[in-house]
């Protein structure tokens, strides 16, 4: 049976709908900035997700080529995340998406290194005829941070984060937002098959004590 990311780290994959503390340890993605409204069709986020993907199965189905990777064993690939930020915001203002910073990743598996990556990304180039080259070996160490499970559109994520900076606050800490330290999203459903109102995505963002 392949090996599942969200079955196997529910901690990560799987939070409550109310805000809880998490420290989240070193992980490695494939990865692609950008910026613009997300929404935007032919946009850099609409871009970024084709070429995540690409080189995503690309190292997954490396299994039926030549090319063997050491320490290789089957899985399903992971979902879409993305790190995001606005500038010096401390929270994200939904009201301007047009002015998103954004990182959208996959998580890739231990055994995937920097060469690995650079092989995977040569090889989607030369079956899929299409520039990867914006796709970087990214790792992101999070540390501590608020997380909640959201359940609907993504336009009302902002009532979920009030809800995880009050409980931070509570706890005593609050936001950390950086360029290193990003509001992260998991997103669990597909939108093309799943209504708004359904969506799963899960919310976690950088904390400190006050």
């Amino acid at each position: 049976m392949a090996f599942d990311f969200k079955k196997e780290y529910k901690e990560f994959y799987a939070p409550k709908n109310k805000p809880s503390f998490i420290e989240v340890p070193k992980m490695n993605y494939i990865a692609v900035r950008g910026k613009g409204d997300p929404n935007v069709e032919g946009g850099e986020y609409k871009q970024s997700i084709g070429i995540l993907y690409g080189i995503a199965f690309t190292i997954k189905m490396s299994k039926m080529g030549e090319h063997k990777i050491d320490g290789y064993f089957d899985y399903v690939v992971p979902p879409l995340e993305g790190f995001w930020k606005q500038g010096d915001n401390v929270e994200l203002d939904y009201s301007h998406k047009e002015n998103f910073e954004f990182i959208s990743c996959i998580r890739l598996p231990d055994f995937v290194t920097e060469d690995e990556f650079k092989w995977a990304v040569s090889e989607a180039e030369r079956k899929k005829k299409t520039d990867f080259s914006k796709a970087e070996f990214l790792t992101v160490e999070e540390k501590l941070c608020v997380q909640c499970m959201h359940i609907g559109s993504y336009d009302d994520e902002p009532k979920t984060v009030e809800e995880m900076k009050m409980f931070s606050e509570n706890e005593g800490y609050v936001f950390d937002i950086s360029d290193i330290r990003r509001h992260h999203e998991i997103y669990l459903s597909d939108p093309r098959r799943t209504s708004a109102e359904k969506l799963k995505t899960v919310i976690r963002i950088p904390i400190k004590k006050t």
